[in-house]
């Protein structure tokens, strides 16, 4: 047998895509929103048909499908099987039936595992997924099963786990099939089988048609019931843990909160309900009941009390389906659809506006419809004739969903379904927006104006003419939040009508004096104003947004949105102009902008002085004392009050302590302030600046005047020591105090003779001015460079020798005894003399013995082969090698000395020689008299060069210690001396 799903046979599709409802226009073109729509290829119709390439060896009788997992019942005795997964390996089994019984319905669970067949025999026989052979189900005999409720919970794979089963005489019974071997003594597949209810129709049983078992929250259960005309709700809680019991306590329990049924006059002699679950696993949320008046359908909701039907609408079958001569087999439930099979075609109804949307006609050589079903697990529709199987693919089935949804005003499922659709959610947009407008729902209808295509000033008439300003505002304010940031010119547009908008909306409500509305809108304004993602258009036409500030009049919001665009300048102007000193200072002070401190301390500095000044002090070194003296002047100028006296007196005291300002300029100007306000500090000031002119940051010249000119004597004589100007500093504290003086005269320590002078002035100012006999001596002991002979030309010719007897024999007493220390001093040298004559008498008698065999300390050669020095400590070296030993540690001007005296003394050698040669008689006396004279400078320079040289032993003398740390290779040579080694 060839695979059923290795070929499809599309040949109908074309014909039947002819059959799609309205789609959106395929031609190329702008629409009114501005998009354009481009269809390039027709889409595929959302219920695509595919015949099975499958010719079935025997006619079908029924078929099941589930969990990928598909049966069929072919002819009387043939069951196929096929694993949806491996289609190509088909399992046929026989049933074996020998009466003539047939195939009255298939059953499969939802696991795909186990498959019930009832037999018209009112038998019912078994057979699970893993096994060939078909078992019989002895407790259901004599039962003609309808339906089967499965257990989606506690079914699996080899048991079934609590059921129902409904029959055709009504009854409703429980059962549990197992695919397991039962005992020795019960091995029968079904483990109980008992009635839990029964159904009736106008007072006799009717057959349960359908049955479903759905789990709800906190361990409740609903059962649906259906019969040719009745629909039955049971809802009961089932104890956690005893699920495994049974069902039988639901259809006990209290049932007032739910009606027992829904009936349908009419009667086809059948029903069937179908359900749609989104998910796996879940519970169906819909569902849809074919019935004899039509099809119920609608939502299942889980939480209502008085019924688990929710939204129930009825659909009337279309006149060409008469009850009597073509009644509607079978149904099917989709996400917004249900399938209607008849015995040629079927049609797909939508569910959300009951229209046919979908008409599929089924040719006569396939024979008549006989049932379509639904896999829950693969979603794939099946129908099947006696001789065809087919099966639908559903695809895109929500894609026109929006359409609909929109004509219901059903606006926001139906931008649900086009998320993904631009077009389509412009077109649900603008509906929405026209829908909201018509009901005069204005800013509802500005929201969604906003977020479409439309021609912007369309829409803006729109409001106008309507006279929706705060609808227009909304507009804008969409509009504006939906551009992007290079749109500048669209931006800037709609930021300016908007503040046009807002300034007009806020003059209306002050008029009216509705002031909660008026703070509202107001705060609303500052938002838009302080807004980030427009704060670099309303920066760039800030000037723009003035304009329309002052002419509205609205000075709040002026200073406010000067504050947002960080104009700090023009809100302390707008503070200053209207006088409020301490709003201009409080906003200088938050922003700590130095250039704007200095711009209006000026202005604040007269008329709130302190806080200004402790604003300058709070900021610190982030501010220019020296930028601040020109307003500081400028009041000065102008009159200032002690207060501002202070508080500039307080701020250049701090920069001066706290910063240490070394700015000329400051301490200058603190100078000032100190002589014209505050005298008492100036002395104190410049005695803490310090006492040499290094040290001092005033400008001393400047001082000095200042305080000349305010008649500052002390100070003047302060600045005077400083300056160093001694004898002037003297002059002038003689005016004061001689004490002062005698302070300055002590000043110059290392000029003897300059401090001489500056105690004779005093003096004579003692002797001549305040004729003080007393102090003058006073002076003496004071100074130890004067003298009583020093300071008597001072006194008058009237004066006796009393006065000043006890210093004349002072005198005299120190004479005395510096003339005896001179004469020790004197003794004490002639001695020293004595000595000295007498070691050199003795050095001159000194000598040294010197043997032929010894050698020179330096080259290890015999001393004797050429000319050598000896020293006392016992070294000998010859004559050159001392000079070889001694050069390196003479210094700069030594060596260059010594190579003179040697050239020199090399030039004597070579004329001395030439004197030697044959001259004429007559000048023989001349020669002896230059050979003379020679021989005295060639001995001279000798003398020269050993004082240089041999002055000392070359390794005991002070040379070999100063050259203690001296390496022992000149670094300079160092490369040289260590690559010899190499």
């Amino acid at each position: 047998m060839a695979s059923i799903l290795d070929e499809y046979e599309d040949s109908q599709n074309t014909r039947q895509s002819s059959q799609q409802h309205n789609r959106l226009s395929s031609n190329i073109g702008i629409t009114h929103s501005g998009f354009v729509n481009v269809r390039l290829e027709e889409e595929k119709p959302i219920f695509n048909k595919q015949r099975i390439d499958f010719t079935p060896p025997d006619k079908i009788n029924h078929l099941a499908v589930c969990n990928n997992q598909l049966c069929m019942s072919l002819g009387k005795d043939t069951l196929l099987r096929i694993d949806l997964a491996k289609p190509d390996q088909p399992n046929q089994i026989e049933l074996g039936r020998k009466d003539d019984s047939k195939v009255h319905k298939l059953f499969l669970d939802p696991t795909g595992s186990h498959l019930l067949i009832s037999m018209s025999t009112s038998e019912c026989l078994y057979l699970n997924r893993n096994t060939q052979k078909v078992r019989s189900l002895s407790r259901w005999r004599g039962h003609l099963v309808e339906s089967v409720g499965w257990n989606k919970l506690l079914g699996n794979e080899t048991n079934t786990g609590p059921i129902l089963v409904g029959t055709s005489q009504g009854v409703i019974f429980e059962a549990e099939i197992s695919a397991t071997e039962g005992s020795l003594f019960n091995t029968n597949p079904d483990q109980y089988f008992r009635q839990v209810h029964s159904l009736e129709e106008d007072g006799r049983p009717a057959p349960v048609c359908c049955l479903e078992v759905e789990r709800g929250l906190e361990n409740k259960y609903f059962i649906i019931a259906t019969t040719r005309k009745r629909l039955f709700q049971f809802v009961g809680k089932v104890a956690e843990g005893s699920e495994q019991q049974g069902f039988s306590s639901i259809f006990t329990q209290n049932q007032d909160l739910l009606p027992s049924f829904q009936e349908f006059p009419a009667n086809m002699g059948y029903s069937e309900i179908t359900f749609y679950t989104s998910k796996l696993r879940t519970s169906p949320k819909a569902f849809a009941w074919m019935m004899g008046n039509g099809v119920l359908y609608g939502q299942l909701d889980y939480v209502r009390l008085d019924s688990l039907l929710s939204d129930v609408q009825v659909w009337e079958y279309t006149a060409d389906i008469d009850l009597s001569v073509n009644k509607p087999i079978s149904i099917v439930l989709t996400q917004f659809h249900f399938l209607l099979l008849l015995h040629d075609r079927v049609k797909a109804i939508c569910t959300l506006n009951g229209q046919v949307v979908h008409e599929d006609v089924f040719p006569d050589k396939f024979g008549s419809l006989l049932r379509m079903i639904k896999d829950p697990v693969g979603g794939l529709v099946w129908l099947y004739t006696e001789r065809a199987v087919f099966r639908y693919h559903i695809q895109r089935e929500s894609r026109d969903v929006w359409q609909m949804y929109m004509s219901m005003n059903k606006f926001d499922l139906a931008k649900e379904y086009c998320r993904e659709r631009p077009e389509c959610m412009d077109m649900v947009l603008a509906k929405e927006a026209e829908h909201c407008f018509q009901n005069k729902r204005y800013l509802d209808s500005a929201k969604c104006y906003a977020l479409t295509q439309n021609y912007f000033e369309e829409i803006a008439l729109k409001f106008i003419e309507a006279k929706q300003e705060d609808a227009l505002k909304e507009f804008l304010l969409k509009k504006l939040n939906n551009l992007k940031a290079s749109e500048r010119t669209q931006i800037t547009l709609l930021v300016t009508w908007l503040a046009e908008l807002y300034l007009n909306r806020l003059g209306q409500l002050e008029d009216d004096g509705n002031s909660v509305i008026f703070r509202e809108t107001r705060e609303e304004f500052r938002h838009f104003l302080n807004t980030s993602k427009h704060r670099d258009c309303l920066f760039n036409n800030r000037s723009i947004i003035y304009d329309l500030l002052a002419s509205h009049g609205n000075v709040d919001d002026m200073v406010y949105f000067s504050v947002v665009m960080q104009d700090y300048e023009r809100v302390i102007s707008h503070y200053c102009q209207h006088d409020d000193y301490h709003g201009a200072l409080d906003v200088l002070s938050k922003h700590c902008d130095e250039k704007l401190f200095y711009k209006f301390s000026p202005v604040l500095m007269q008329h709130i002085p302190e806080r200004v000044v402790d604003a300058w002090i709070q900021m610190g070194k982030r501010l220019d004392p020296k930028k601040l003296i020109p307003a500081l002047m400028n009041y000065s100028q102008m009159g200032s009050t002690s207060q501002q006296t202070n508080e500039t007196l307080r701020y250049m005291e701090f920069c001066v302590h706290e910063l240490k300002v070394t700015e000329e300029a400051i301490h200058n100007y603190l100078l000032s302030l100190y002589a014209k306000y505050k005298p008492d500090s100036l002395l104190r000031y410049l005695e803490q600046a310090g006492t040499h002119a290094s040290e001092i940051y005033y400008d001393l010249k400047y001082a000095l005047r200042l305080c000349a000119e305010h008649g500052y004597l002390r100070a003047c004589v302060l600045v005077y020591r400083i300056m160093e100007l001694y004898e002037e500093a003297v002059d002038l504290a003689l005016q004061v105090d001689v004490d002062l003086a005698k302070t300055c005269a002590d000043l110059p320590e290392d000029d003897e003779e300059l401090r001489k002078k500056l105690w004779l002035k005093i003096a004579r100012h003692v002797v001549q001015e305040e004729k003080d006999v007393k102090k003058a001596m006073n002076c003496l002991s004071s100074c130890n460079l004067l003298k009583i002979e020093d300071i008597l030309p001072f006194f008058p010719d009237f004066v006796t020798i009393d006065h000043f007897k006890e210093a004349i024999c002072s005198s005299l007493e120190e004479y005395n005894k510096h003339i005896e220390e001179l004469k020790q001093e004197m003794e004490e040298a002639t001695e020293s003399a004595k000595r000295i004559r007498e070691d050199i008498q003795e050095m001159r008698n000194k000598y040294g013995m010197v043997d032929s065999q010894d050698k020179c300390s330096a080259c290890d050669f015999p001393l004797l082969n050429r000319p050598f020095y000896l020293f006392l400590c016992g070294h000998m070296f010859h004559y050159d090698c001392l000079i070889q030993e001694v050069t390196p540690h003479l210094s700069a001007y030594k060596q260059s000395r010594l190579e003179e005296l040697q050239k020199k003394l090399s030039a004597s050698a070579q004329s001395s020689k030439s004197r030697h040669r044959p001259t004429l008689k007559e000048d023989d006396d001349t020669s002896g008299l230059g050979k003379s004279s020679a021989g005295t400078s060639c001995e001279q320079m000798k003398s020269d060069i050993d004082d240089i040289v041999a002055s000392e032993c070359a390794y005991c003398g002070e040379l070999m210690i100063k050259s203690i740390d001296k390496p022992f290779i000149d670094p300079q040579k160092f490369e040289e001396e260590k690559s010899s080694w190499l």
